[in-house]
C-alpha cells in the first residue's frame, strides 16, 4: 500500500531477519473465531514478508467438547474452558476477544492487566460507561488495543479514505448509510443472545449499526448531534430451550439523523427485517467536486461521480473495480479482475494491528483502537437517548 496519506507499506513494516512470532489466546470459537482463525491462518504467506506470524497458543469457550474440536480445527496448541487460565497463559501475548457481547469487558480488561496487546470483537461494549472501563485499562496498562471495525479494510473503503484525504471530493456535504439483513423476520425464529438486552447491550444498533457510524467517523468525521429512532418489531420470541416465550428487549431496526462537526449532514439506518437483504452495507458520501458510492454486498467496487469531467464525453457514474495492483492490499493477493472477500478483511485488519504491537505504527487513526470503539458506544447511547425522549441529543465525550 502506498504511504502517501499515512498508509503502511508491507515493504517498510518488516524488521531485518525472519518476522518475530506474536503468541495468540482467541476467546470464542463460533462465527468470529473462525474468522478471525482463517485470518491468522492465511496472513504468514499472503501479506508477504509478514510483519509478524501469528503462533495459535490457545483458544477458550465454555463448552469443552465444541472448544476442543475448534482448537483440533483451526491448529491452536492448546484449549481452555476458562478464559482466565489462557489469560494467564505466558504464551499467550496478544488477547483475541471473539466472544458474546457481554464477555468483552472483564477479560479484555484482565488482559491487559496481565499485559497482554488486546483486541476486541465490536461493538467494544454493552453501553459507553462499560467500554470507559476498558478503555481506561488498556491506557492504564500500556498495552496495544484495537476494536475489530474490519470494514475500515475493505480495499474499496481505503481508496475512498485516500481519495477524501487527498482532497478531491472537496468539502463534504453529506454522508447516508443503511446496514440490512433479513434474517429475523421470522416471529419463530428463537430469542437468541443477540435479542437480549443484558448479553448484547442493544440490537441492530450494535450489531450493524455499529459499522456504519464508524465508517462515519472514519470517512466524514466526528458526529456533534444526533436525533435518533429505534423500533422493535417482534416483542417476543420462543426461547431456545423450548420452555415458552421471552420479551425481546433491543431494537430490531433503528434510523438516526447525524449533524457533523465539520457542517457535513448524515442519515444512517441498520435493521435485520429487510427480505432479500443478506448483508447490504451501503454507504453514499456526496462532496462539492463529485460522489462516492459503496455496497458491500459487491465490495471490490466503487461507484465514483466527479462533477468537473466534461458532461458531453466521460461525465456520469464510474463504476471502478478496485483490483488493480496499485490498490489497498492488492500487492498481496492475485491478478486484477480476481476477486477477495469478506474474509480477507481480517487479514488486512490483522496485519495492521502486528505492526503497531511491533512499533511500526499506531492502531489509530486507519484502524479502530478502543477510543474508538468508545465513542461510537456514546454515539449508540446517544441515539437510543434520541429515541427515547423524543429530542435531538448532543455527543459528548469524556476527557
Amino acid at each position: 500500500m502506498s504511504d502517501q496519506v499515512g498508509f503502511v507499506t508491507m515493504a517498510g513494516a518488516r524488521a531485518e531477519g525472519e518476522a518475530p512470532e506474536i503468541g495468540i489466546g482467541m476467546l470464542g470459537y463460533a462465527f468470529m473465531g473462525k474468522a478471525h482463525s482463517n485470518a491468522f491462518k492465511k496472513l504468514p504467506y499472503m501479506m508477504y514478508p509478514p510483519v509478524a506470524v501469528p503462533r495459535l497458543v490457545a483458544i477458550a469457550g465454555r463448552n469443552e467438547a465444541a472448544t476442543a474440536e475448534a482448537a483440533k480445527r483451526y491448529g491452536y496448541q492448546k484449549y481452555y474452558t476458562d478464559w482466565r487460565d489462557m489469560v494467564n497463559d505466558p504464551a499467550v501475548q496478544m488477547f483475541d476477544n471473539g466472544g458474546p457481547n457481554d464477555a468483552h469487558a472483564e477479560p479484555t480488561i484482565a488482559a491487559a492487566q496481565a499485559g497482554k496487546h488486546v483486541f476486541c470483537e465490536k461493538p467494544l461494549a454493552r453501553t459507553a460507561a462499560e467500554a470507559k472501563t476498558m478503555l481506561d485499562a488498556v491506557n492504564k496498562a500500556g498495552v496495544k488495543h484495537m476494536v475489530a471495525f474490519n470494514y475500515r479494510f475493505v480495499p474499496a473503503i481505503v481508496q475512498a479514505k485516500r481519495l477524501i484525504e487527498s482532497g478531491q471530493l472537496g468539502r463534504i456535504f453529506h454522508f447516508r448509510a443503511v446496514y440490512l439483513q433479513e434474517w429475523i423476520i421470522d416471529p419463530n425464529f428463537p430469542k437468541i443472545w443477540r435479542l437480549d438486552k443484558s448479553v448484547a447491550g442493544s440490537g441492530a444498533l450494535g450489531d450493524l449499526g455499529a459499522h456504519v457510524i464508524d465508517l462515519a467517523r472514519y470517512l466524514v468525521g466526528e458526529p456533534k448531534r444526533v436525533m435518533g429512532m429505534t423500533k422493535t418489531f417482534v416483542e417476543e420470541r420462543p426461547l431456545p430451550d423450548g420452555s415458552g416465550m421471552g420479551k425481546v428487549d433491543v431494537d430490531d431496526a433503528f434510523i438516526s439523523l447525524l449533524d457533523f462537526e465539520n457542517g457535513a449532514v448524515g442519515t444512517v439506518e441498520a435493521s435485520r427485517f429487510c427480505q432479500g437483504r443478506k448483508n447490504y452495507n451501503r454507504l453514499e458520501i456526496n462532496g462539492e467536486n463529485g460522489t462516492l458510492e459503496f455496497n458491500l454486498e459487491r465490495m471490490n467496487e466503487l461507484n465514483v461521480f466527479w462533477a468537473h469531467e466534461d458532461p458531453k464525453e466521460t461525465r456520469g457514474f464510474h463504476n471502478v473495480l478496485v483490483s488493480e495492483s496499485y490498490h489497498p492490499y492488492w500487492e498481496n493477493w492475485w491478478p486484477q479482475g480476481h476477486m477477495i472477500g469478506w474474509e480477507h478483511t481480517f487479514v488486512h485488519e490483522f496485519h495492521h494491528f502486528f505492526g503497531a504491537i511491533l512499533g511500526k505504527h499506531e492502531v489509530a487513526p486507519y484502524g479502530a483502537d478502543f477510543v474508538d470503539g468508545y465513542k461510537n458506544a456514546v454515539i449508540c447511547d446517544a441515539i437510543v437517548e434520541s429515541s427515547q425522549s423524543g429530542r435531538a441529543v448532543d455527543v459528548k465525550y469524556e476527557a
